[in-house]
């Protein structure tokens, strides 16, 4: 798929435009300790090189930064990065943010010890050109850490319930693709050694099932579009499969919702 295929830019737009919509920050707590844990599973060293693509508000870059490591943050968001600079300042790390696209990628061949996404560059709309540009500012013999949400997951399920109410385009893949370790290996190609590893993240909200949705409704772009994009029937009927979906999932009780939803840790190593 050529760079300059019609209708691409506007599909990015849409896609950042997405990402912009809601508030990220209001989110990103629930998986923060899995972010801690899922860096602290890379290895890093003092002095190491790390990009993070898609840092969001800076949960894999700040405890990065905290080991030692030079830290890179890129986002297509503007507003998720103005959070990842303030948190950085606040935690006293000091690490480089800026925006970009990891289909384009503003830095040299081979410039990173580590290039890590966890949830992110999973939603680019063209894997095999994402996955290209991580490979080559990987320097050879560094690592490519991912974390993706896996098919059949509690996220890709309520990914399927959205789709349902505003599908996406009928050329781009489903991100849960990159969920699929054979999927993962034959996108990172040849010269790339895959290893991967199913976890589980845990969200654990003192809320019931119902507040949960309704602060996930309020905080998360992607439904903050579809809200604006259906009638008040449609949403109405959407919002419910949603609270249906925390409820059907959660093994806490009535005022505290904690539902597990599976993911793929890749380390894929550049030879």
């Amino acid at each position: 798929m050529a760079g300059g295929e019609p209708g691409l830019q506007e599909l990015k737009q849409r896609i950042k435009a997405v990402w912009t919509a809601g508030d990220f920050g209001k989110l990103a707590p629930h998986i923060q300790r899995e972010a801690e844990a899922f860096v602290g599973r890379i290895g890093l060293k003092p002095g190491m090189k790390v990009l993070d693509v898609g840092c969001g508000t800076g949960n894999q870059s700040i405890p990065a930064a905290c080991a030692g490591a030079i830290v890179t943050g890129v986002d297509i968001a503007p507003n998720l990065l103005a959070q990842a600079e303030k948190r950085a300042r606040d935690e006293k790390v000091n690490i480089q943010f800026q925006e970009a696209d990891v289909e384009a990628l503003p830095f040299s061949d081979g410039e990173f010890d580590v290039v890590m996404s966890m949830f992110a560059a999973m939603f680019a709309p063209r894997p095999k050109v994402a996955a290209a540009e991580m490979v080559r500012v990987c320097r050879p013999g560094g690592v490519i850490a991912m974390a993706n949400w896996i098919p059949g997951s509690f996220i890709a399920e309520r990914h399927e319930i959205a789709s349902r109410y505003a599908p996406a385009p009928v050329s781009l893949e489903s991100p849960m693709l990159w969920g699929d370790e054979v999927v993962v290996c034959e996108r990172f190609g040849e010269g790339v050694t895959v290893s991967a590893t199913k976890r589980t993240l845990v969200f654990d909200i003192p809320m019931s099932p119902g507040e949960t949705n309704e602060h996930y409704s309020q905080y998360s772009g992607s439904t903050q579009m579809l809200m604006r994009r259906l009638d008040p029937q449609r949403w109405d009927a959407l919002f419910k499969e949603l609270i249906a979906h925390w409820t059907n999932r959660n093994r806490g009780g009535a005022t505290h919702t904690i539902v597990a939803s599976d993911y793929l840790e890749v380390h894929a190593r550049r030879t």
